[in-house]
Protein backbone atom coordinates (compact mmCIF):
# COMPACT_ATOMS: atom_id res chain seq x y z
CA UNK A 1 0.00 0.00 0.00
CA UNK A 2 1.27 3.57 -0.95
CA UNK A 3 1.13 5.48 2.42
CA UNK A 4 1.25 9.17 0.38
CA UNK A 5 -2.00 7.77 -1.58
CA UNK A 6 -3.60 6.54 2.04
CA UNK A 7 -2.99 10.04 3.93
CA UNK A 8 -3.74 12.03 0.52
CA UNK A 9 -7.07 10.30 0.12
CA UNK A 10 -8.02 10.66 4.03
CA UNK A 11 -6.91 14.35 4.10
CA UNK A 12 -9.02 15.65 0.74
CA UNK A 13 -12.49 13.44 2.44
CA UNK A 14 -11.67 15.18 5.36
CA UNK A 15 -11.77 18.61 3.83
CA UNK A 16 -14.75 17.98 1.80
CA UNK A 17 -16.93 16.81 4.96
CA UNK A 18 -15.51 20.27 6.88
CA UNK A 19 -16.09 22.34 4.04
CA UNK A 20 -19.73 21.14 3.23
CA UNK A 21 -20.25 21.46 7.24
CA UNK A 22 -20.45 17.26 8.41
CA UNK A 23 -19.35 17.32 11.81
CA UNK A 24 -18.93 13.84 13.40
CA UNK A 25 -20.48 12.87 16.43
CA UNK A 26 -17.95 13.62 19.29
CA UNK A 27 -19.43 10.10 20.77
CA UNK A 28 -18.12 8.47 17.67
CA UNK A 29 -15.13 6.15 17.63
CA UNK A 30 -12.99 7.03 14.65
CA UNK A 31 -14.36 9.98 12.50
CA UNK A 32 -16.40 9.80 9.16
CA UNK A 33 -13.14 10.64 6.86
CA UNK A 34 -11.35 7.28 8.49
CA UNK A 35 -15.04 5.57 7.57
CA UNK A 36 -14.77 6.50 4.12
CA UNK A 37 -10.99 6.42 3.38
CA UNK A 38 -11.80 2.77 4.97
CA UNK A 39 -13.71 2.06 1.96
CA UNK A 40 -12.15 4.00 -1.16
CA UNK A 41 -8.51 1.88 0.80
CA UNK A 42 -10.97 -1.27 0.22
CA UNK A 43 -11.51 -0.75 -3.74
CA UNK A 44 -7.99 0.35 -4.64
CA UNK A 45 -5.63 -2.50 -2.63
CA UNK A 46 -8.32 -5.24 -1.49
CA UNK A 47 -11.22 -5.96 -4.18
CA UNK A 48 -13.55 -3.96 -2.46
CA UNK A 49 -13.30 -6.29 0.43
CA UNK A 50 -13.86 -3.33 3.49
CA UNK A 51 -13.50 -5.45 6.61
CA UNK A 52 -9.67 -6.50 5.39
CA UNK A 53 -8.95 -2.85 4.52
CA UNK A 54 -10.36 -1.93 7.95
CA UNK A 55 -8.06 -4.58 9.90
CA UNK A 56 -4.94 -3.74 8.01
CA UNK A 57 -5.38 0.18 8.16
CA UNK A 58 -6.34 -0.59 12.09
CA UNK A 59 -3.21 -2.25 12.69
CA UNK A 60 -1.04 0.37 10.90
CA UNK A 61 -2.96 3.00 13.16
CA UNK A 62 -4.67 4.76 10.01
CA UNK A 63 -8.13 4.46 12.08
CA UNK A 64 -9.25 4.03 15.54
CA UNK A 65 -10.02 0.39 16.33
CA UNK A 66 -14.36 -0.41 15.03
CA UNK A 67 -16.12 -3.27 15.12
CA UNK A 68 -16.91 -4.61 11.63
CA UNK A 69 -20.59 -4.52 12.46
CA UNK A 70 -20.13 -0.71 13.03
CA UNK A 71 -17.84 0.48 10.57
CA UNK A 72 -20.66 -1.34 7.55
CA UNK A 73 -23.54 0.76 9.90
CA UNK A 74 -21.72 3.69 9.67
CA UNK A 75 -20.53 3.47 5.85
CA UNK A 76 -24.11 2.95 4.82
CA UNK A 77 -24.76 6.23 7.16
CA UNK A 78 -22.77 7.77 4.78
CA UNK A 79 -23.69 7.00 1.33
CA UNK A 80 -25.14 10.59 0.34
CA UNK A 81 -21.67 12.06 1.35
CA UNK A 82 -19.53 8.99 -0.55
CA UNK A 83 -21.86 10.33 -3.49
CA UNK A 84 -21.46 14.50 -2.97
CA UNK A 85 -17.61 14.03 -2.73
CA UNK A 86 -17.19 11.99 -6.09
CA UNK A 87 -19.55 14.64 -7.54
CA UNK A 88 -17.41 16.93 -6.22
CA UNK A 89 -14.86 15.59 -7.41
CA UNK A 90 -15.91 14.91 -11.03
CA UNK A 91 -17.03 18.83 -11.39
CA UNK A 92 -13.88 20.15 -10.35
CA UNK A 93 -12.11 18.27 -13.09
CA UNK A 94 -14.99 18.80 -15.59
CA UNK A 95 -12.97 21.33 -17.64
CA UNK A 96 -10.70 20.63 -21.16
CA UNK A 97 -11.39 20.15 -24.38
CA UNK A 98 -11.70 16.52 -24.59
CA UNK A 99 -13.61 13.54 -22.64
CA UNK A 100 -14.14 9.20 -23.10
CA UNK A 101 -17.18 7.83 -23.00
CA UNK A 102 -17.76 3.83 -22.19
CA UNK A 103 -19.70 1.43 -20.20
CA UNK A 104 -18.97 -1.51 -18.40
CA UNK A 105 -20.96 -4.52 -16.72
CA UNK A 106 -21.59 -4.20 -13.09
CA UNK A 107 -23.15 -8.02 -12.92
CA UNK A 108 -25.00 -9.00 -9.37
CA UNK A 109 -25.13 -12.40 -9.63
CA UNK A 110 -24.69 -14.98 -12.22
CA UNK A 111 -27.27 -15.08 -15.02
CA UNK A 112 -28.31 -18.82 -13.56
CA UNK A 113 -28.96 -17.14 -10.42
CA UNK A 114 -31.21 -14.73 -11.72
CA UNK A 115 -33.71 -15.96 -11.09
CA UNK A 116 -33.36 -15.99 -7.12
CA UNK A 117 -31.79 -12.86 -6.88
CA UNK A 118 -33.53 -10.54 -4.45
CA UNK A 119 -31.66 -7.16 -5.30
CA UNK A 120 -32.66 -7.01 -8.86
CA UNK A 121 -35.27 -9.06 -10.55
CA UNK A 122 -36.86 -8.73 -14.20
CA UNK A 123 -35.21 -8.50 -18.03
CA UNK A 124 -34.25 -5.40 -17.59
CA UNK A 125 -31.17 -6.72 -15.22
CA UNK A 126 -30.31 -8.80 -18.16
CA UNK A 127 -27.84 -7.36 -20.09
CA UNK A 128 -25.43 -8.91 -22.65
CA UNK A 129 -21.14 -7.95 -22.54
CA UNK A 130 -19.93 -8.01 -26.31
CA UNK A 131 -16.26 -8.13 -25.33
CA UNK A 132 -16.57 -12.05 -23.15
CA UNK A 133 -19.20 -12.30 -25.62
CA UNK A 134 -22.03 -13.75 -23.00
CA UNK A 135 -25.40 -12.22 -20.92
CA UNK A 136 -25.14 -11.00 -17.22
CA UNK A 137 -27.73 -9.76 -14.91
CA UNK A 138 -26.94 -6.71 -12.90
CA UNK A 139 -26.30 -3.31 -13.82
CA UNK A 140 -23.88 -1.40 -16.08
CA UNK A 141 -21.70 1.49 -15.50
CA UNK A 142 -21.61 4.07 -17.91
CA UNK A 143 -18.52 6.79 -17.42
CA UNK A 144 -17.12 9.49 -18.75
CA UNK A 145 -13.68 10.20 -17.97
CA UNK A 146 -10.61 12.42 -18.74
CA UNK A 147 -7.41 11.53 -20.53
CA UNK A 148 -6.20 11.10 -17.56
CA UNK A 149 -8.47 8.99 -16.38
CA UNK A 150 -10.61 10.79 -13.79
CA UNK A 151 -14.38 10.03 -13.73
CA UNK A 152 -16.30 13.18 -14.14
CA UNK A 153 -19.87 12.24 -14.81
CA UNK A 154 -21.10 8.40 -14.69
CA UNK A 155 -24.09 6.45 -14.06
CA UNK A 156 -25.51 3.18 -12.83
CA UNK A 157 -28.33 1.48 -14.86
CA UNK A 158 -30.30 -2.20 -15.87
CA UNK A 159 -27.79 -3.73 -17.74
CA UNK A 160 -30.43 -3.82 -20.51
CA UNK A 161 -30.31 -0.25 -21.11
CA UNK A 162 -28.52 0.95 -24.30
CA UNK A 163 -25.60 2.86 -24.08
CA UNK A 164 -27.34 5.75 -25.88
CA UNK A 165 -29.78 5.78 -22.78
CA UNK A 166 -28.50 8.19 -20.79
CA UNK A 167 -25.56 10.06 -22.75
CA UNK A 168 -27.45 13.10 -22.32
CA UNK A 169 -27.86 13.00 -18.95
CA UNK A 170 -23.88 12.77 -19.61
CA UNK A 171 -22.90 15.42 -21.04
CA UNK A 172 -24.74 17.99 -19.73
CA UNK A 173 -22.04 19.55 -17.15
CA UNK A 174 -19.42 19.02 -19.65
CA UNK A 175 -18.34 22.34 -20.51
CA UNK A 176 -19.08 24.05 -24.28
CA UNK A 177 -16.48 23.28 -27.27
CA UNK A 178 -15.67 19.82 -25.58
CA UNK A 179 -15.56 17.06 -27.53
CA UNK A 180 -16.53 13.29 -26.24
CA UNK A 181 -15.14 10.16 -28.15
CA UNK A 182 -16.99 7.05 -27.63
CA UNK A 183 -17.01 3.59 -29.14
CA UNK A 184 -19.86 2.21 -31.81
CA UNK A 185 -22.16 1.89 -29.18
CA UNK A 186 -22.82 5.37 -29.18
CA UNK A 187 -23.13 5.91 -33.52
CA UNK A 188 -26.44 8.07 -33.15
CA UNK A 189 -26.61 11.39 -35.65
CA UNK A 190 -29.56 12.75 -33.81
CA UNK A 191 -28.61 12.28 -30.59
CA UNK A 192 -25.04 13.51 -31.19
CA UNK A 193 -26.95 16.72 -33.32
CA UNK A 194 -29.23 17.81 -29.92
CA UNK A 195 -26.47 17.30 -27.82
CA UNK A 196 -24.32 19.58 -29.81
CA UNK A 197 -27.52 22.01 -30.30
CA UNK A 198 -28.12 21.80 -26.33
CA UNK A 199 -24.73 22.12 -24.84
CA UNK A 200 -22.52 22.69 -27.53
CA UNK A 201 -20.63 19.20 -26.63
CA UNK A 202 -18.95 17.49 -30.07
CA UNK A 203 -20.02 13.66 -29.60
CA UNK A 204 -17.84 11.88 -31.82
CA UNK A 205 -18.25 7.95 -31.96
CA UNK A 206 -16.37 5.29 -33.84
CA UNK A 207 -18.04 4.53 -37.31
CA UNK A 208 -18.72 0.65 -38.56
CA UNK A 209 -17.32 -0.11 -41.88
CA UNK A 210 -20.25 0.32 -43.73
CA UNK A 211 -20.81 4.21 -42.64
CA UNK A 212 -19.12 7.45 -43.80
CA UNK A 213 -15.76 7.76 -42.07
CA UNK A 214 -15.01 10.21 -39.27
CA UNK A 215 -12.42 13.26 -40.26
CA UNK A 216 -8.79 11.87 -40.54
CA UNK A 217 -8.08 14.39 -36.97
CA UNK A 218 -11.51 12.45 -35.06
CA UNK A 219 -10.25 8.96 -36.79
CA UNK A 220 -6.52 9.76 -35.13
CA UNK A 221 -7.93 10.78 -31.50
CA UNK A 222 -10.49 7.92 -31.55
CA UNK A 223 -7.89 5.41 -31.95
CA UNK A 224 -5.87 7.44 -29.55
CA UNK A 225 -8.53 7.58 -26.37
CA UNK A 226 -9.58 4.39 -27.06
CA UNK A 227 -6.56 2.88 -25.23
CA UNK A 228 -6.80 5.01 -22.40
CA UNK A 229 -10.76 3.70 -21.76
CA UNK A 230 -9.48 0.50 -22.01
CA UNK A 231 -6.84 1.13 -19.13
CA UNK A 232 -9.56 3.07 -17.08
CA UNK A 233 -11.55 -0.14 -17.15
CA UNK A 234 -8.77 -2.30 -16.70
CA UNK A 235 -8.55 -0.09 -13.24
CA UNK A 236 -11.96 -0.80 -12.20
CA UNK A 237 -11.79 -4.65 -12.89
CA UNK A 238 -8.64 -4.64 -10.85
CA UNK A 239 -10.36 -2.78 -8.35
CA UNK A 240 -12.84 -5.96 -8.74
CA UNK A 241 -16.09 -4.00 -9.63
CA UNK A 242 -17.27 -6.88 -11.60
CA UNK A 243 -17.60 -9.32 -8.62
CA UNK A 244 -18.89 -6.88 -6.61
CA UNK A 245 -20.68 -8.99 -3.19
CA UNK A 246 -23.27 -7.21 -1.39
CA UNK A 247 -26.62 -8.12 0.47
CA UNK A 248 -28.19 -5.14 -0.58
CA UNK A 249 -28.49 -2.18 -3.01
CA UNK A 250 -27.25 0.59 -0.90
CA UNK A 251 -23.95 -1.32 -0.49
CA UNK A 252 -23.60 -2.53 -4.28
CA UNK A 253 -23.73 1.21 -4.64
CA UNK A 254 -21.17 2.03 -1.80
CA UNK A 255 -18.48 -0.32 -3.38
CA UNK A 256 -19.22 1.06 -6.90
CA UNK A 257 -19.28 4.45 -5.75
CA UNK A 258 -16.00 3.45 -3.50
CA UNK A 259 -14.37 2.28 -6.48
CA UNK A 260 -14.79 5.78 -8.84
CA UNK A 261 -13.48 7.54 -6.04
CA UNK A 262 -10.03 5.17 -5.77
CA UNK A 263 -10.25 5.52 -9.67
CA UNK A 264 -9.90 9.32 -9.34
CA UNK A 265 -7.53 9.14 -6.90
CA UNK A 266 -5.00 6.77 -8.28
CA UNK A 267 -4.91 8.97 -11.59
CA UNK A 268 -4.78 12.37 -9.41
CA UNK A 269 -2.35 11.34 -6.72
CA UNK A 270 0.92 10.66 -8.20
CA UNK A 271 2.99 7.47 -7.12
Amino acid sequence: MNDTYIVTTYVVIDDILKAYGYADDSRASGTAAEILTVGVVAAKYFQNHPERALGVLTRLGYVHQLSVSRFNRRLHALHDWLYGIISWVAALYTQGETFIIDSMPLPVCRRARATRCKKVRGKAFCGYCAAKKEKFFGWRLHLICTPAGVPVSFDLLPAAEQDLTPIHELTVSLPEGATVFGDTGYISDPDAAAIFAATGVRFVAIRRHNMTPNAWADDFDLRLYRKRIETVYSQLAAMGVQQLHARTNLGFDLKAFASLLALAFTNIIPD
